[in-house]
């Protein structure tokens, strides 16, 4: 079969030549099958034709026949004709022709043959440049050569099927590879990766090369020869099998990238994971648990104070690291890590891990250094009534018998007197209530023994000093003591003895009207309480200097603060106090001894920091009002105590209902001589807010173009921020059926009602929601974190005291949020959508006003977002870990296409 030759006939049909064999009939079926099917898959066009010249000239009838009949049987392709060049001699060639006189019905059933007495035949056939030069033609064919290209073509094909067979078991290895734990185990494995798929590219490069080699002679060959059919084909054939490799190297080009990129990621994760373990953050915590704040002595304290400052300064290092690490989560994120999701929940425990370490310690802090003070003062106080009672004993009585001596002992009393602490004089109840959070049992004791020694050595004073007044006045005429004119009317008496000089705040000259709030109202309704012009009545006759209407302002600001505080201590001493005392018990509910820090809140909280802070710091102000804004803004923080106390007031307002007619408040009240009941008292911190912006207003007022004007401005401004935010509050702890802590989405900004529709991307719900032409009425929370969507229920009490609820119904995470600031068709509409456009809300306000105060909000948190993320990564979007696996099926499908 080596001498088959190969032609082109007429139309178009692939002629293939069977040059004379004795030993044709000898070849194996099975072997004469495959070089047909061999040579019938080399043209590669559709429905082509294939004819056979059958050379038999110096052949025999029966060989003819033999060779007809196994062509029949073995040829695969679409056998157009058969041309069989018969015998020359005389009686072979009779024989034939009456051989196949008889054979041909047969034949022509099975294929096209027609019998040709010699090679001019052919040419009536076939054109004479398609036949070789000994069947009378021009073709100039070399069958080794042929042989020779067709191997190399075979060879080629061959090696790229290899290729993508190598390709195919690389990318099955990297798929299947089981990822190792730890990081230099996943250095190595990318090593040896990298190592791999560089050597894959080198045999690409290397079977490319062959290609373009192959290629380049095919072309030479077409050029130089035309009417070689079959160079053009085998010049397509490598040029489909260079395309192929092409394709093959840029689909295992991509997918190694994704692959080497989730390894890389991979290894980030366990370093992440790795430097989160590493923190220790727990054995802190541990630490801080364990350091106990229950101390007695000035020595423990001052033990403590150095292990706190000691824990506190490994734990300063420790959040400093964990800040590091959460940034390092953050750009891991904006980076579109494939674990995003677990690296933000690292992110948020870390954050939540340091916030709850920094306020435990500084607490515990706060609480060592109470108790520290509380100490320091117990000592002084002893000391001092120690060195009263070395002084009384050092007093000799002869030196005192004399006029002289006498001045001169009662000379050294008074200045004991004068230096005697001030926590002596607040008594044993004032001091049990300013130190309530750090005081022990011990401490009480303490506390008790102090003034216990304290009244012994009073008792001697007072006795020593009556009878040296005794000598000292002998023979002298008494000196008879004149008060001065006092410069101011002298105050009101102090609630705590007698509500009855308390006269509603402003009204100075009017009769005592106390303002009163229902709690339900007592926020809702500032804007219309701060209008009110009767309780501010600063313009006198003929005092219209800006300057003195100040000081007048400046005056009534101090003397309410200062009417405040002894209204909080008549409370504290006179209701909460009293529950303490054995003689009332029997007057007080069990049920309500437990529930005394929810009556009253945090309002000694509140006292504390008004007593012996916010005051001394208005008093200070009193000849220089310009300094007063200063003072709210330095301030600002501690102001957030009402908050907490507003959040409470319910629940308060709630008890007192229930328990309002008990006898052991009209005792507490019949002792204080208070005309309003305890209720009254309790809104007083709620009243005493809505006061400061009226004051600070008035002061803005007349301090126009003046020295401290910004500061009063941000003052007013951070007075009204915190009433907002006492109101949002105050709808914020309505909010039913979140199972989430509400305290992790962080301070509540705004909140109102809205109409709210909403639709999806996905189609069953999609058309569910459009089908709802009339909007959901929903309750929207934002927060610096998210935004919850609510759906308002009045629930609770009866007529103005009725307080709404707020069913929880759905959460959008502020990271994941966009917004769409038009929408057509109402001006009052504004676009919240999510994740995408997956989900869109579309908002409508009632009003114009409220539409632009949240869109602005809105803004300021996405523009703090973005800029929290901005320059930390400019990497290009990366494939997520599920879709990375997707994407590597779909890319290794090359090997299905050989």
């Amino acid at each position: 079969m080596d001498d088959i030759k190969w032609g082109r006939g007429e139309d178009s049909s692939v002629i293939i030549t069977l040059p004379e064999c004795s030993a044709f009939s000898d070849i194996p079926e099975e072997a004469l099958a495959k070089v047909f099917t061999y040579l019938t898959l080399i043209p590669r066009q559709p429905g082509v034709k294939f004819i056979i010249i059958l050379d038999r000239r110096l052949d025999t009838w029966a060989s003819i026949k033999t060779a007809l009949a196994r062509i029949a049987a073995s040829f695969p392709g679409n056998l157009h004709l058969v041309l069989v060049l018969r015998p020359t001699s005389f009686f072979h060639r009779t024989v034939t022709d009456i051989g196949f006189r008889f054979s041909q019905e047969d034949f022509m059933l099975k294929m096209p043959v027609v019998m040709l007495s010699s090679v001019t035949d052919l040419l009536r056939y076939i054109n004479e440049n398609q036949l070789t030069s000994e069947f009378g033609g021009t073709l100039d064919y070399c069958h080794s050569d042929w042989i020779v290209l067709r191997t190399a073509i075979e060879s080629f094909a061959v090696t790229v099927k290899d290729i993508a067979q190598m390709l195919q078991g690389f990318g099955t290895e990297l798929a299947e590879t089981e990822l190792p734990d730890e990081g230099k185990a996943i250095e190595r494995l990318l090593e040896s990766q990298t190592d791999k798929y560089r050597k894959l590219k080198d045999a690409i490069r290397s079977v490319s090369k062959e290609g373009r080699h192959l290629l380049s002679s095919l072309e030479t060959s077409e050029k130089e020869d035309d009417s070689q059919w079959d160079v053009k084909l085998d010049w397509e054939t490598v040029q489909r099998l260079l395309a192929q490799l092409r394709d093959m190297e840029s689909a295992f080009d991509g997918f190694f990238e994704k692959h080497h990129l989730k390894l890389h990621q991979y290894l980030q994760l366990l370093r992440y994971e790795h430097s989160f373990q590493e923190l220790c953050l727990e054995h802190l915590m541990a630490q801080e648990r364990e350091l106990s704040v229950s101390v007695d002595t000035l020595a423990q304290t001052e033990q403590a104070l150095k292990r706190l400052d000691s824990l506190e300064s490994n734990a300063q290092e420790v959040v400093a690291r964990a800040q590091i690490i959460i940034l390092h989560g953050h750009q891991l994120s904006a980076s579109h890590h494939y674990a995003m999701a677990l690296i933000m929940q690292r992110c948020n425990e870390l954050r939540h891990y340091c916030d709850t370490l920094n306020a435990a310690l500084k607490t515990k802090h706060s609480r060592l250094l109470h108790t520290h003070q509380l100490l320091l003062c117990l000592g002084q106080a002893q000391t001092w009534c120690d060195n009263g009672a070395y002084l009384l004993a050092n007093q000799l009585v002869e030196k005192s018998q004399s006029k002289e001596g006498a001045q001169a002992a009662l000379k050294d009393i008074e200045k004991l007197l004068e230096g005697m602490p001030s926590l002596l004089s607040s008594g044993p109840d004032i001091l049990a209530i300013e130190y309530e959070a750090v005081l022990t049992p011990q401490l009480q004791v303490q506390i008790g023994k102090t003034f216990e020694k304290h009244a012994a050595v009073q008792q001697m004073i007072q006795n020593r000093q009556t009878s040296l007044r005794k000598l000292a006045d002998k023979h002298i005429r008494p000196i008879q003591l004149v008060a001065p004119r006092p410069e101011n009317p002298p105050r009101s008496k102090s609630p705590l003895f007698s509500p009855k000089g308390i006269k509603s705040i402003g009204h100075r000259k009017g009769k005592q009207t106390p303002l009163r709030l229902s709690w339900s109202h007592c926020i809702e309704v500032i804007h219309d309480y701060q209008e009110s012009r009767s309780c501010v009545a600063y313009s006198l006759e003929g005092e219209d200097s800006p300057d003195l209407l100040k000081r007048h302002v400046m005056r009534e600001l101090i003397e309410t603060e200062r009417i405040y505080v002894e209204e909080l201590l008549s409370v504290l001493l006179g209701y909460r106090a009293e529950m303490d005392n054995p003689a009332l018990s029997g007057l007080l509910p069990p049920i309500l001894r437990s529930k005394r820090d929810i009556l009253f809140g945090n309002m000694p909280e509140i006292y504390n920091f008004h007593s012996r802070v916010f005051l001394q710091d208005l008093e200070g102000c009193l000849e220089a009002p310009e300094g007063v804004g200063a003072c709210f803004l330095e301030r600002k923080e501690s102001f957030q105590m009402y908050e907490c106390y507003c959040q409470n007031k319910p629940r308060s307002e709630a008890l007192w209902r229930q328990f309002s007619d008990c006898a052991f408040f009209q005792e507490c009240q019949k002792k204080l001589e208070h005309k309003l009941g305890l209720d009254s008292y309790l809104l007083k911190p709620v009243q005493r807010l809505t006061k400061y912006q009226l004051l600070l207003k008035e002061l803005l007022k007349y301090s126009t173009d003046c020295e401290g004007t910004s500061e009063l401005q941000g003052a007013l401004t951070a007075m009204l921020d915190l009433l907002k935010s006492v109101n949002d509050s105050m709808h914020q702890i309505a909010i039913t059926g979140y199972e989430g802590d509400i305290c992790e989405l962080g301070r509540v900004l705004m909140q109102g009602s809205f109409s709210v529709w909403i639709s999806h991307k996905k189609g069953p719900t999609r058309m569910k929601e459009l089908a709802r032409f009339k909007p959901m009425q929903r309750h929207l929370f934002l927060y610096e974190r998210a935004l919850l969507l609510c759906k308002r229920r009045e629930e609770h009490g009866d007529g103005c005291d009725k307080t709404p609820s707020y069913s929880f119904k759905h959460y959008l995470k502020m990271t994941a949020v966009g917004i769409t600031e038009n929408v057509k068709g109402d001006v009052k509409k504004f676009e919240i959508w999510y994740s995408g456009r997956e989900e869109v809300y579309v908002v409508q306000a009632p009003t114009l006003e409220v539409k632009t105060a949240w869109l602005n909000e809105l803004r300021r948190i996405l523009t703090n977002q973005q800029k929290m993320l901005r320059g930390l990564t400019k990497a290009h979007l990366l494939a997520s870990f599920v879709a990375l696996n997707c994407c590597f099926s779909e890319n290794m499908r090359y090997g299905q296409k050989l």
